[in-house]
């Protein structure tokens, strides 16, 4: 039964990363860089990576990433997404295990803005072949470190209830958040 409660959990998570894309959508949310977004969706990738492993998370993202561009996404958007959303959950695997004491969910959250910012970056200068591109980064940047301090604020809050769930621990495969 764990792995039915697992699957059908997965694909709830993927259903409300899609509904926040949706809603992201439409908001009319003026920011200082064109393109630039909130990252509702990341709220569940955030999640996923405190409650599975990380090929979990990883078949999350990228089926949220798939199935985004089916509903209202483009060819272009799929790269950028898929680019920054691999790079983003690396960086976040990564801070996540080396400074597991040391860095919050939040801190995680500002980690894979800002490495989602980076993979798309370097999309960019892929397709329109200029580095210069990268002097949009710092733009990117403090947008993303903000939208990232907002998403691990709202994953934070979003964990405590989670673990509160009565299948908690017949779906999760990782025990490391500790309510921070």
């Amino acid at each position: 039964m764990k792995k039915t409660h697992k699957l059908t959990f997965i694909a709830l998570l993927v259903a409300q990363a899609l509904v926040l894309y949706i809603v992201e959508n439409l908001l009319p949310v003026p920011f200082i860089a064109p393109g630039a977004k909130l990252g509702l969706s990341n709220i569940i990738t955030l999640i996923c990576l405190y409650l599975f492993n990380l090929k979990d998370t990883f078949i999350v993202l990228i089926l949220r990433i798939l199935l985004s561009t089916i509903f209202g996404g483009s060819v272009s958007s799929l790269l950028y997404s898929i680019i920054g959303g691999i790079f983003s959950l690396i960086a976040m695997y990564l801070i996540k295990r080396l400074g597991k004491e040391y860095i919050s969910i939040i801190g995680v959250s500002i980690t894979g803005a800002f490495f989602h910012n980076l993979g798309q970056i370097f999309v960019s200068a892929i397709i329109i072949q200029n580095i210069n591109i990268i002097i949009y980064l710092p733009v990117l940047s403090a947008a993303g470190i903000g939208t990232g301090f907002f998403i691990g604020i709202t994953a934070r809050y979003l964990m405590l209830y989670v673990k509160k769930l009565p299948f908690y621990s017949s779906v999760s495969t990782n025990k490391t958040f500790k309510g921070e």
